[in-house]
Parts: C-alpha cells; structure tokens; sequence
C-alpha cells in the first residue's frame, strides 16, 4: 500500500524554541570572560571598576588584587591614586558590605540599594527604642560634614543624645541611613589608616541623585556576570523582587537554562567563549566577587570544595585553575623574601602547578617590593586570618 500523503493545507505553526541549554563549563568560561579572568584586559583600573560595577573592599587590600588578576600591567599606585582623587570610593552598597565604586556609581547603585539598607536598620530596632531616626540622620550629617568622624567619635556623639540605646544599634542607624564614605587615607595601597567617615556627597562636593531604575543595573550586572538568574542578582544585590524588572527586559534579552532548568537571562550580544577554552591559573583576594556574584556558585566553585575557602567568618585567598576554584593561598614576609603559599583543595598535576607557580611569581613581583620571592605548596596550612 502506498504511503499516505499529508493533507493539502498550511502546516501547524511551530511551538517556540527551546531555550538552549549551558553547563557548568560555558557559564565558567561565559563569567570568566566577563569578569576579566580568561585574559587580562587593557582596561584601565578606573574603566575596570566600572565595568565590574565595583570591588568587593571589604578589607583593604582585596581591591588591589582583584585588579592585578584582571589588568595588563596593573600598578597598585594607580588605584591609590583614584582613591586620592576621588574618582573612586569605599562605601557600603551591594550585600550592605563596602564595595569600591568609581564616584558616578557611589551615587547611583547606593540609592538603588537603599530599601536593602532600610531592611537592614529593622533588624537593629530594639536598640533604637525611643531614638528619633530624622534626628538621628541629622545630627550624624552635621558631625561628619562638619570633619569625617572616626565610628568611635560619632557612636560617642550619639550616645550623648541617646544614653539608653544600643551603641552598635546607633552607629548602624547613621550608616544606613546616611551614604557614608571612608576618607582616605583608608584604603591606600601601603598607607592605609583608620576609619573615618563623611557623606558621600560632602566628600565629592556633588548632590545625591534620586534612586534611578533598577534596568541598568540588570543589565550592567550581566554584561559583568552572566548569565544569570533572578536569584543570581538579588543575591549579588543584595535586592528583592527583581522578578518584575527581568520581566520588564524579558523583550531585550536572551533566555538560557542551566543543566538544572533554572532560567538564566543574557544580553544577547554578550560572549559566550568555547567551553573548551583553556583558563589560566588566577590568584583571588578574600572575597572576590566572582565568588559571591551568585545564588548558585558552582560555575566557579565545584560542589566537593563548597565552603573550603574560608573558615568561620573568614575568607581566604583563591586559586582558580582551569577556571574553578582549586587552591587557598596566603602572602608571607621574612625579611626581604616574599613568599606565596599555596595550599591545593584537590590533587594538581605536574603542568598545574608550574603554571600556578608561574603566576605567583608574577603576583609578587607586582604586588609587593621584596628583592626575593619564593613559591610554597603545601598538604595543609593554618591560613588563619590570611588572604590577599
């Protein structure tokens, strides 16, 4: 019998296509990319700091590193200079932690996290009882517009209006209600001092801007960290219910899934490398943003080394080799010899280590004024309170 043909008539439309599907592999080499890591950028550090929409400064020195594994020819003065100038900042943003933004970013990602830092102050309201908080923003202004303020001077200035309330609870308040900066010299590379603290507008001599739409910063964080899921930016951000802005952009992006279907967004025109692209080693400081840029981190760290680069509330320094996280590692000094010491989470061959040794070499040659330097691996090491 003859095969029968299909009817004559217009063919059923076909169903919308199915979001391709990325590994582990492509989000590592996509985020890598973006975040300056597969290869080092000719950026300057001001244009990198934009472009990663801050440095996780937390400490002081992390920035330094964070840029010297991200830059060609990078010197640490050249941030320290920024500092100096102002056209960089130490302020408290993103995950209510201090971050190193240019000047134009302070002003506007600090309004936009705003309500996050609102949120904040709630959890500290039994040791504000009976504290008036537009007082409280008004009389802190005035302090540390009058001169920047170390957080003694201004908790004990609080505590004279309010004797009964918590102090951690005050100095929280000013800082969450007030966009305070820590004036340098805090945060200079090899000079850094204590912190003081003044307004943000007051320390740039410009007016704080209204909150502005939180689409840029979407889409600023994926040119930076994509791609990613809603809860990969809320947990960067620090923010809640952004589901409404992704799908106020869903028009102008691209949709992707993860190996386990969750939904990640893209700008369309953004790299994707080859998976099968070699990543060479790289040293992190503590607390290096690719690190935290997402609810779900085992596009950087594998699930068997989850929690191994840190202990408590500590952070110590990484070591991505092939892209993922394989080391921790600390900077010692003795006398006129730097020494880099690293402590492997797994095994590393023969050509990794050489590669990570390389790249040490390179660190401490950069990063500090040692005549000799000298390379450690090692089974185990207490890090302590070490990183970068």
């Amino acid at each position: 019998m003859a095969a029968q043909k299909n009817p004559p008539g217009p063919r059923p439309a076909a169903g919308p296509a199915r979001p391709a599907v990325l590994s582990a592999r492509a989000l590592n080499r996509a985020t890598l990319h973006r975040q300056l890591l597969l290869e080092r950028s000719e950026m300057s550090p001001k244009e990198a700091v934009a472009h990663l929409v801050g440095l996780q400064a937390q400490n002081t020195r992390p920035p330094y590193f964070q840029l010297f594994s991200r830059l060609t020819d990078f010197d640490p003065a050249d941030l320290s200079a920024l500092m100096e100038s102002r056209e960089v900042v130490r302020i408290v943003t993103l995950r209510s932690t201090i971050h190193t933004h240019t000047a134009d970013d302070a002003l506007t990602v600090r309004p936009l996290v705003q309500p996050a830092r609102d949120r904040e102050l709630k959890l500290f309201r039994r040791g504000l009882t009976g504290v008036d908080l537009d007082r409280l923003k008004k009389i802190s202004r005035t302090l540390v517009e009058e001169r920047p303020r170390t957080v003694t001077e201004l908790r004990t200035a609080l505590l004279s209006e309010w004797p009964d309330a918590d102090p951690l609870a005050l100095t929280v308040a000013a800082r969450c209600a007030l966009p305070l900066v820590q004036t340098t010299p805090r945060g200079l590379w090899e000079r850094s001092g204590q912190v003081t603290l003044t307004t943000l507008e007051h320390w740039l001599g410009r007016s704080a801007r209204a909150a502005p739409a939180p689409d840029t910063l979407v889409l600023r964080y994926l040119a930076a960290f994509g791609p990613a899921s809603v809860k990969d930016l809320q947990r960067w951000a620090g923010l809640t219910r952004m589901r409404e802005v992704f799908d106020r952009l869903r028009p102008q992006l691209l949709t992707l899934r993860d190996e386990n279907g969750v939904e990640l967004f893209d700008l369309p025109d953004a790299p994707r490398p080859d998976p099968g692209l070699p990543a060479p080693p790289r040293f992190l400081p503590e607390f290096d943003n690719v690190l935290l840029g997402h609810a779900d981190r085992t596009r950087i760290v594998p699930a068997e080394f989850s929690g191994r680069n840190g202990k408590g509330n500590q952070a110590y320094g990484t070591v991505l080799v092939d892209g993922f996280l394989a080391a921790i590692w600390r900077l010692g000094r003795a006398d006129d010899t730097a020494t880099a010491t690293v402590q492997p989470l797994g095994r590393l061959g023969r050509a990794d280590r050489e590669a990570v040794a390389e790249e040490a070499v390179r660190l401490l040659t950069v990063m500090t004024d040692a005549a000799a330097h000298d390379v450690r691996f090692a089974d185990f090491v207490d890090f302590g309170d070490s990183g970068g």
